[in-house]
């Protein structure tokens, strides 16, 4: 499973936005054009049947990843192939586009309030022609239903009649519906009770050793993706901060930013252990700090840090992009509890 081949790689890509004020007001005010670099040069890839995590606080550009990652947008820079060809060519192709789907972050929000939930599902194999006949199709639906834990009956039903967890089945049942082989995951659980998130994320793992599926899974809360993740990536303000095999990062993260997340996640033992939080506020993607983007945050930050953009380099089987690791200067910020109890 190791020497898979990628079913999905993005080398050095790139999504800026334009935010402009309109002309006037920028003729008026002697400003120029602000640019948002959501996505600043990140590679990675997903070998088949595995699942690689993107984590990271709000507006790091994890999300676009995803939407590149489905094509929903289209790279400023860098470039992005799935399982082998260029994404813009593969979506040209029906089939290929019936590979990849995804599942989005709102159950609410994604789901149709006016179709019952067996015209949802069925929506894929309709526009893929999956089927010839109309008993295939609802067999087809019952059969996706049950595989998600729901019951056929319940494709005569209307999305508000469902819980959040289940209308997130509904949304994993239709994503299914296409007989995809890569799921773009965008935070499927964050809307969603902590019960109810294990559940998913069981049925998830389940579907996936069941399926051999690969995912891309988006969170930003590194407890979450533990129990899902081959790899995970730190991101930070539009680039990678880490990426390293998922026992690893917990065992030993090597980034400050990664260990700073570690120590938000809750202590369900209450064991009263000091924590050392992350500082600060997350500066503007518009305007962002010179040399390492986390310097004004970093406990470990000397002069080389506010100078200089770390590149991600290989640390002992992670790839990290930190000038203190690079020094070995790492070793002053203690360890967070959640990896020393990890080790």
């Amino acid at each position: 499973m190791a020497d898979a081949p990628p079913m999905f790689e993005a080398r050095d890509l790139a999504r800026h936005f334009d935010v402009s004020r309109p002309l006037l007001q920028r003729m008026v005010a002697r400003e120029g054009r602000r640019t948002l670099k959501a996505v600043d040069g990140i590679s990675f890839d997903i070998p088949k049947g595995r699942t690689l995590s993107l984590v990271g606080e709000s507006g790091c550009g994890k999300s676009t990843v995803a939407r590149l990652a489905v094509g929903l947008y289209t790279p400023t820079a860098g470039s992005v192939r799935f399982d082998g060809r260029d994404l813009g060519a593969a979506r040209a192709s029906a089939d290929q586009r019936r590979r990849m789907q995804m599942i989005f972050q709102d159950p609410y929000a994604s789901l149709n309030p006016r179709w019952r939930v067996k015209n949802i599902v069925a929506e894929p194999i309709r526009a893929f022609g999956l089927v010839t006949t109309k008993a295939e199709e609802e067999m087809r639906v019952a059969e996706l239903l049950t595989q998600v834990g729901l019951s056929p009956l319940d494709g005569d039903k209307f999305p508000h009649e469902f819980s959040g967890g289940q209308r997130q089945r509904i949304s994993i049942a239709r994503a299914l519906s296409s007989n995809p082989e890569f799921l773009v995951c965008d935070e499927p659980t964050s809307a969603l009770d902590v019960s109810v998130q294990a559940q998913i994320l069981n049925l998830m793992k389940e579907l996936q050793q069941r399926l051999g599926l690969t995912f891309l899974f988006i969170s930003h809360n590194l407890a979450v993706v533990r129990q899902v993740s081959d790899r995970i990536g730190v991101m930070y303000l539009g680039r990678l901060a880490e990426l390293a095999p998922a026992e690893s990062l917990f065992r030993r993260p090597r980034h400050p930013y990664t260990r700073a997340l570690m120590e938000a996640i809750p202590d369900l033992e209450m064991t009263g252990r000091d924590r050392i939080p992350v500082g600060g506020e997350v500066p503007s993607p518009i305007t962002p700090p010179s040399g390492c983007a986390f310097h004004p945050r970093c406990p470990l930050a000397q002069d080389r840090c506010k100078r200089e953009r770390p590149e991600m380099k290989s640390a002992g089987g992670a790839m990290v992009a930190c000038h203190a690791v690079e020094e070995g200067r790492d070793d002053a910020m203690p360890m967070p509890a959640i990896a020393r109890d990890a080790a």
